[in-house]
Parts: C-alpha cells; sequence; structure tokens
C-alpha cells in the first residue's frame, strides 16, 4: 500500500477514533491497536499530526498513539521493534518543524521528543541538541517557544538518568551548553523585566514564558549536570544571580498587581527560583555551604522581618520555610559529637549556622512564629462563624494559614535551639494564650511546663467561660490537652477531664464539639508511651453512657461527609476501648447505621468509616452481633463482591468485618453460608488482601466444617490448585495451612474435599522441598493424614508408589527417612508432638521397611518428649505439658480481651485433638509395648540395638514409672 492510501485508511480510522458513537470508535480503535505493530504505521501518524489542516482531535489522538508507541516498539529488543530504517526518518521528521500551533500538542510533541532522546540521545540522534539550540537562537517567536519547550522536556528525561554511563552523558552534555543556557535565561529575563516597565503585556508574558522555560532547564542542568559543582565559576554564578532575580521577581509582582495578566506566571517562577535553591541543597549540601549564609540571611528576612510584608505571597513563605528547615536539620552540616572527627565541611557550615542564629534572631523566629504565624486569619474567622463543620475539617490539628510547614519549623527550630527558645515561650506563656505552640513542643518542654497544676489552675478555668467570642480560646485549649495527654498528665485527673469533655460536648458551638479535638483528649487516638497516662477502662466506665449518647447526638446532627466520618472514628475507638462493656448503650446506633448506610451511597470514604464502626461493635457485642444479620451481611455481600464498583473503597474494611462477624458468630446461618460464593473471585485477584481471605476460610471451617466444605470444598480446592503455582513460600504456606486446619477439624471429610491437592504435598515431601516453612506445612497435613485418616493415607500412598514407579513399602520408606531428616524444620511444638504420634501410628508392625527405619521413628519420638515433657519437681515424674482439660475457664484480667465465639470453638476442637488429648508418654509405652508383643523379646531387642544407647537410656528416662 503507498504512503497516502495508508494515511487515508488510518485518518479515517483516528476520525472514527475521536466519535462519541461507540459503534463507529470500538472497531477503530481494534483497527488502530491491530495496525499498531505495522511497519510505516509511525511514519503515517507523523504526516497526519504535523498536518495543521486536520481536525485538532484527530492529530491530538496520533500523536498519542506515536507516544505509546514509543514505550512498547522503540527499543530494539521489543517484540515487533521498529526499524533502524523507520527510526531514522522518524527521528528527522520530528525536529524538522517547530512551529506546532497548538499548546497541548506542542506539549505533547515534546514529551514524545524526549522519550525518543531518553533511548537514542546521544549515540543514535547526536543531531538533536544542535537543532535545538540552533531553533532557540531563532527570531522567529513560535519557533522559539517550540524549540525551547522542547528543549527543556528533553533535558529533564535525560537528567532523570541513572545509571553511571547515562550520568556521564548528561554531565558532558551540561558542560557543553551551561554557558548557552545561562545566556538565555538572563537574555529572556531582562527582556521580560523590561517589557514590563514599559507596560508591553503581551510581550511581557511571551518572554516570561521563555524566561521560565530556560530556567527549568538550568535547573536540570544545575543541579544534575556537575560532579563537584562548587568548583564551576558559572555554576556558582548562577546560584548567586538568583538571589538577585527573586528580589526583582518579588518586586515585580508588588508592582504589576494582583490582577495582573502576568501574576500568576510570576508566582510560578518566583517559586522555582526557590525551587533551583532546595534541590541543589538536597543533592549537593557541601557544595552549597557557601549559600548558606546568604539563603538564611534571605529566607528569614522574607519570612520573620518587615522586608517581606506586602512581598511575600503564601507558597514562597513555604519555600523559604522549607529552605531553614533544610538547612537547620541537615546532617551534612553538624559536626560529631566529637569535634575533632568531624568534616571539615561540617564544621565550616556549623560555624556559619551557629553565626547566623544569634540569641536576638532566633528569640525573633520563635516570637514571630508564634504570635504571627499561628494565628487564625480574619478569614478563618469568618469561615468558623459562616460554616463551623467545614472549618472544623478543616483545621484538623490548628493547621494554620500558612499549612503544615509553619508547625514542623517551628518544632526543627525549637528542638536544634531548645536552650534560647524555651524561656521566649515560657515568658510569652505568661504574657499570651500560646497554645499551639505548647502543644507542639510538649516532648520538648516536659520539664519546664508543670502541666498538671497549669490544667487545674488555667486551663479549666479558660473552659468554662461561655462567652461566644471565647470559643477560639475553648477549642485551642482542649486541643492542647490532647498534645499533653501521652505526655504528662496525671491519672487521678482523667474524671476531672471527662467531666470537662461532657461539657464541651454539649457546647453550643459545633467546631469546640469537633470529634477531632475529642478523640486527641480522650486519648483515645494512639495507646500513650507511659503506662501511667494510659487510658482506664474503669475511670472513663461512669461517663460511658453520656459520652456515647453525646458522640450520637452529634452524628445524626451533623451534614458534611468528612464530619461524620470523624465522629464515626471517635464511636469506634470509645467500642474498641471499652469492648464488652459497650452492650448496654449501642441500641440507638445499631439502628441509626443502616439509615446512615443507605444516604451514604454516594459518599465510599464514610461507607468505610461505618465498616470501620461495625468492626468494632461487632466485637463488642460478640455472640450477639447474630441480631445484627439482617444489615451486616448484606452490607459485607455488597463491600467483598469485586463485580459491584464500590469494592475498590470498600473491600478491605468489608473483608476485615466479614472476618470479625465470623469469629463472633455463635452458629452457622444460610445467609452467612452464601456470602462465601464472593470468595473465588478474591481469591482470584491475589492481591494484598489474601491473608484476611484464607483467615475468612478458616473461620468458616471451625464455624461449620461440614456444611462448609460440602457445599464448596471443591471450588476452593480449585482455587487453591491455580494459587499454589504462581505464588510466593509466604503463600503457600497460608494455602496449605487452610488445609491442615480442615483435616484438624475433620480429618475426614477434609481429606476427601481437598483430595486434589494432597498429591502435591506427597510429592514436596518425597523430593525433599527446600524451604524450611514450607517442608513443615507439608508434614504437619501428612501428619493429620497419617494419624487421623489411615485409611486414606494408605490409599494416596499406593496412588504415589505408581506415580514414582516404586512398590509401596519403598516408597513408605523413603518418607519416613524424609520425615526423620526434616524434624529440625518443624518449629512449633504441636507438629513436633503430632509428627512422632503419626510415626508412632505405624507400628506396631512386621513391614521390614517400618522395621528397618524404626530408630529414626524412636529418634524423633524422643525429640518430641524433650519438647512437650516437663518434670514435677515434687515427685520427679514427667508429664506431657501439652495435654488439655476441660477444667472451668481461667478468670481474665481486666486489659484482657474476652474470649470470641472462634475461641471458643478452637479450645473445644483441641481438647479433642490427639495433640493435646492423647499423653505422647504413654502413646510411645504403648506402640513399643505392642511392638515388642509381635515380635516377642528377642526379636524386639535386635530391633531396639539398632538405636544409639543415649537415645535409649534417655527414652527410658521419660517412660520411668509406666
Amino acid at each position: 500500500m503507498d504512503m497516502d492510501s495508508a494515511s487515508s485508511v488510518v485518518l479515517q480510522a483516528l476520525t472514527q477514533a475521536t466519535s462519541q458513537d461507540t459503534a463507529l470508535l470500538k472497531p477503530a480503535e481494534e483497527q488502530l491497536r491491530q495496525w499498531e505493530t505495522q511497519p510505516g504505521f509511525y511514519s503515517v501518524l507523523l504526516n497526519i499530526f504535523n498536518n495543521h489542516m486536520l481536525d485538532v482531535n484527530v492529530r491530538w489522538l496520533a500523536v498519542l498513539y506515536f507516544k505509546n508507541g514509543i514505550d512498547r516498539y522503540w527499543r530494539r529488543v521489543a517484540p515487533h521493534a521498529l526499524s533502524e530504517e523507520e527510526k531514522t526518518s522518524l527521528r528527522a521528521g520530528l525536529i524538522t518543524n517547530f512551529n506546532e500551533p497548538v499548546n497541548q500538542i506542542a506539549t505533547q510533541i515534546a514529551v514524545l521528543i524526549a522519550k525518543v532522546a531518553r533511548l537514542d540521545c546521544p549515540r543514535q540522534w547526536p543531531e538533536l541538541i544542535p537543532i535545538l539550540l540552533e531553533s532557540v537562537k531563532g527570531q522567529d517567536g513560535l519557533r522559539q517557544h517550540r524549540a525551547l519547550l522542547t528543549f527543556y522536556h528533553v533535558t529533564k528525561t535525560l537528567a532523570s538518568k541513572r545509571l553511571a554511563q547515562d550520568k556521564r552523558l548528561f554531565q558532558d552534555l551540561a558542560s557543553g551548553i551551561y554557558s548557552f543556557a545561562c545566556s538565555l535565561w538572563s537574555h529572556h529575563t531582562d527582556c521580560f523585566l523590561q517589557q514590563v516597565v514599559a507596560g508591553e503585556q503581551a510581550q511581557a508574558l511571551g518572554s516570561l514564558e521563555r524566561t521560565l522555560l530556560s530556567l527549568k532547564v538550568l535547573r536540570k542542568l544545575t543541579v544534575h549536570g556537575f560532579q563537584e559543582p562548587q568548583q564551576n565559576v558559572e555554576v556558582m554564578g548562577f546560584l548567586n544571580a538568583v538571589f538577585e532575580r527573586l528580589k526583582q521577581f518579588l518586586e515585580c509582582s508588588r508592582q504589576v498587581g494582583p490582577e495582573s495578566p502576568c501574576r500568576e506566571k510570576l508566582e510560578k517562577t518566583t517559586i522555582l527560583y526557590t525551587k533551583v535553591l532546595l534541590d541543589f541543597l538536597e543533592v549537593h549540601p557541601c557544595a552549597f555551604i557557601p549559600l548558606i549564609q546568604r539563603s538564611l540571611e534571605f529566607a528569614v528576612s522574607y519570612v520573620f522581618t518587615p522586608a517581606g510584608e506586602g512581598l511575600a505571597f503564601e507558597r514562597f513563605t513555604v519555600q523559604c520555610m522549607n529552605l531553614i528547615k533544610t538547612i537547620v536539620k541537615n546532617d551534612a552540616y553538624k559536626p560529631c559529637k566529637n569535634m575533632e572527627d568531624s568534616k571539615p565541611e561540617s564544621l565550616e557550615a556549623h560555624k556559619i549556622k551557629t553565626a547566623f542564629f544569634t540569641h536576638p534572631t532566633l528569640t525573633e523566629i520563635g516570637r514571630r512564629l508564634v504570635s504571627h504565624y499561628f494565628l487564625l486569619t480574619e478569614e478563618e474567622l469568618a469561615m468558623w462563624e459562616e460554616d463551623p463543620e467545614s472549618f472544623g475539617t478543616l483545621t484538623d490539628t490548628w493547621h494554620t494559614a500558612t499549612n503544615p510547614c509553619t508547625e514542623v519549623l517551628f518544632l526543627d527550630i525549637f528542638h536544634n535551639y531548645s536552650q534560647t527558645l524555651t524561656p521566649v515561650l515560657l515568658e510569652m506563656v505568661q504574657n499570651l494564650q500560646v497554645y499551639n505552640a505548647v502543644g507542639l513542643a510538649a516532648y520538648e518542654l516536659f520539664d519546664n511546663v508543670d502541666f498538671d497544676q497549669w490544667f487545674k489552675n488555667q486551663l479549666l478555668c479558660e473552659l468554662q467561660v461561655r462567652h461566644n467570642r471565647y470559643k477560639l480560646i475553648r477549642r485551642r485549649v482542649i486541643w492542647l490537652i490532647g498534645q499533653w495527654i501521652s505526655v504528662k498528665f496525671k491519672s487521678d485527673l482523667r474524671p476531672l477531664l471527662y467531666e470537662v469533655i461532657l461539657s464541651l460536648m454539649q457546647d453550643p458551638d459545633l467546631v469546640v464539639r469537633d470529634p477531632h479535638t475529642q478523640r486527641m483528649s480522650l486519648s483515645l487516638n494512639t495507646p500513650s508511651p507511659v503506662d501511667d497516662f494510659e487510658f482506664r477502662t474503669e475511670q472513663f466506665l461512669p461517663y460511658l453512657e453520656s459520652i456515647f449518647s453525646l458522640l450520637f447526638q452529634l452524628l445524626q446532627q451533623v451534614n458534611e461527609c468528612d464530619t461524620k466520618m470523624q465522629v464515626l472514628h471517635v464511636i469506634s475507638c470509645v467500642i474498641e476501648r471499652v469492648s464488652i462493656q459497650i452492650r448496654p448503650y449501642v441500641g440507638c446506633l445499631v439502628q441509626y447505621l443502616p439509615l446512615l448506610w443507605r444516604q451514604s451511597e454516594e459518599h465510599n470514604m464514610l461507607r468505610c468509616a461505618i465498616l470501620t464502626t461495625l468492626i468494632h461493635l461487632v466485637q463488642g457485642l460478640g455472640a450477639e452481633s447474630k441480631n445484627l444479620y439482617p444489615f451486616l451481611l448484606p452490607v459485607i455481600q455488597l463491600s467483598t463482591d469485586v463485580s459491584q464498583p464500590p469494592h475498590v473503597y470498600l473491600l478491605e474494611d468489608g473483608l476485615e468485618l466479614w472476618l470479625v462477624t465470623l469469629e463472633n458468630s455463635p452458629a452457622i446461618t444460610p445467609e452467612l453460608l452464601r456470602i462465601f460464593q464472593n470468595m473465588p473471585a478474591l481469591l482470584e485477584l491475589s492481591s494484598e488482601n489474601l491473608r484476611t481471605c484464607f483467615q475468612i476460610v478458616n473461620a468458616y471451617i471451625y464455624l461449620s466444617a461440614s456444611d462448609f466444605l460440602q457445599s464448596y470444598a471443591e471450588g476452593l480446592c480449585k482455587s487453591f490448585c491455580d494459587l499454589l503455582k504462581d505464588i510466593t513460600n509466604e503463600g503457600q504456606v497460608q494455602v496449605l495451612k487452610v488445609v491442615e486446619i480442615a483435616l484438624k477439624v475433620s480429618p475426614v471429610l477434609g481429606a476427601h474435599m481437598f483430595q486434589p491437592l494432597l498429591p502435591s504435598v506427597f510429592r514436596g515431601v518425597v523430593d525433599g522441598e527446600r524451604y524450611p516453612v514450607v517442608m513443615s506445612t507439608y508434614l504437619g497435613i501428612m501428619g493429620r493424614v497419617l494419624l487421623q485418616n489411615a485409611s486414606f493415607f494408605s490409599v494416596l500412598l499406593t496412588q504415589m508408589a505408581g506415580e514414582y514407579n516404586q512398590e509401596v513399602g519403598q516408597l513408605l520408606g523413603v518418607v519416613i527417612e524424609m520425615w526423620v531428616d526434616r524434624m529440625d524444620n518443624i518449629t512449633q511444638p504441636e507438629r513436633r508432638k503430632l509428627s512422632s504420634l503419626a510415626l508412632l501410628s505405624l507400628l506396631p508392625s512386621d513391614n521390614s521397611v517400618v522395621q528397618e527405619k524404626f530408630c529414626g521413628i524412636v529418634n524423633i519420638c524422643v525429640e518430641a518428649l524433650h519438647d512437650v515433657m516437663t518434670e514435677d519437681s515434687d515427685t520427679g515424674t514427667f508429664k506431657d505439658c501439652m495435654l488439655m482439660s476441660h477444667l472451668e475457664e481461667p478468670k481474665l484480667s481486666d486489659d484482657e480481651e474476652p474470649p470470641t465465639e472462634q475461641d471458643k470453638r478452637k479450645k473445644l476442637l483441641a481438647l479433642e485433638d490427639p495433640v493435646h488429648s492423647v499423653s505422647l508418654q504413654q502413646y510411645v509405652y504403648e506402640k513399643l509395648k505392642a511392638q515388642q508383643a509381635l515380635m516377642g523379646d528377642q526379636g524386639f531387642g535386635a530391633l531396639m540395638e539398632t538405636v544409639d544407647t543415649e537415645i535409649v537410656r534417655q527414652l527410658q528416662e521419660f517412660l520411668q514409672g509406666l
């Protein structure tokens, strides 16, 4: 097909692919996908997007297809790779015309050229950079801009390559073009400043755009283009010039005013200058040392002195604070504890910092942070009045006008210069309500503030003032208490605090009732680091009913999704902390949650919060949670159904809820069993939720093995077989543990249902599986089958003997030998005892293979006896410590969780399990006696002689008295 007819066919397909009509769109997309690997397709695309007469959407699509093709087919080694001839002609065609009229398409073409440059520059495409530089020098405005745009994207891409050889190539490029890039930037910057003064708005905007692009190029060259930038005069000259240019641009912003068309780009360029400094500081901290003094002077003067008033805007202030913070925190600028071990550069940097951060400077910074940057702005106060709910969400932990950056800077400076700043802050505490600062610095001020006294003598009074304008103080105080509670707060004062919270939760102002604040002050957010300050349930119980009902009222009153989520979070925390004590108070919540769930259909994050609340609720209700099933089970069903769009948000919490519902379920119900239909698709996803999925399967087995296995084991077995083909060792162990539990709970049905999986386990044992944890699990499964379903083991052994083309006895010998050899892989005492019981179950035997392996079986038994036997110090006799009896339940201490229904099921199962119901000592004795009876004394004596004498001695010691 010639080029013209190919172009018209592709053009037609692209035109149809931009259609809104699916009947046209789908076949066109399919056709284009088939052409992707056809020779000449990308040459046609290039002609189409270079033809400015065509429809802009069609050209845009052509660029996108070309761009995707570079990722897939440009590398030589790619399947269906483009031919070298076609690539040569495409490279030439890409840089012939920098005259694209449409901005968005121009940007895409620039990115596309950069993608090719990443793979081909400089070796296969040496002409790219020279052509770009030439076009950038040209007089044609559009051509100059497009070339500069491409030059930036190429530089950015090449700078991002990380292999040593690529870095060297980029450094060669940087040293070759750095002078040119500097003069280009200088030229456009000067043009812009002159045009702005002359009032030539349109030209100024064009020059500013070029200034920005050339500065972006310089940023990449400066930060990534030099190994020792401090030795390059031009680089250091440029960095020093940045400070001058920054002043000019800030001044220019003030002059042009907020309405100017240049305003947005001016601020962008100003921020880019600060990024140059911050990037250079991060990548080359030592080279930055000569700039420390100037950076600190510059940033501090704009942020903390009158020099910045009317000039600095919020993002610039943040960048300046980041610059100060990074210099203060930088490890390269800190001497070692032992000064002699410090690098000379670190000492020099430390000296510059120490000379700069004098007492007056630090005092001024501290004061300004507290008294200026921590204050609420007029807008924030107005927002509080007009929309308290949104305000409460916005200022979550008093993140002030200049965002969290202010607080981080305050903490870093306070941490590094606490000796100077502590007295300043303490003095301000006397004169001002500096609650935010004292809250943030709680850990630093630990020894200097008697918080308990302050709480009793001043803060409590502050909280009781009811004046409307005082609400600001009330909220700050309660937040402050939340900050200090895990640092230093007497346990005895807790009840007093709960009284305060109760009254605040009835505050007419919604922001004061903000749930985040309550969570902090109830210290429900995280367990405190020191025992003495920890939440004590018994202190909280007298307030539980009132606080819970007020939280519930608040949940109903607020409208914003975010606030409802916060309240639910506090409710969840309360339920989690008081556990089963919550039961009398949850009726109202249980009735309200279905309504809230229906209302929140569009709000997936709120639904996640409801799921979390339900998780804690089910744990608190225990077996009583069965009353929630009419609401609970459809919620689990929806959240874990991968064919329903909301599962993307709800799945993780939905699985957790499913699991706790099963763990707390008193008995299986048909509906609970039916939800398991969601599981096969989840196992197919094999995502990070697999572990929870396996726990859910285990919970069903514990809850009702026969119903569950008969309904679902066949499909589950198939899922497991698929999973085991492509899963980590850890994943394999999780899958096999499920099979092991099924065999433990239901030895006959379990073996029957998971029969297709067992040959691979058998093979793993015979072939000597390399990974100890996997081998240990294999032996756990084999032990269960051999001990608890011997007839099935016999069938399996016969089947495998056929597969291995061996005698049955011979193969049994291999299994026993491998078992004895790999006993050390088994670390769990239960499995070690199980192994010895299983191998002993082969006795008494007149099979020559079993007798041949008798010595190994005895060795394993003695090892296991060492594991499980404890000596009674009074009588000197041994007893099996793994035996369990039906004694009454142990008394729970206050901080222990009550057992779930599943815990009770596991306990009953353990009582039936041979590992916990058969005395190993007794079993060994009986089996050896039976073997002796079978063989006679003489034959048995000869058999015992095959065992090491020391092992025999230990065995006799364990069996004495029987």
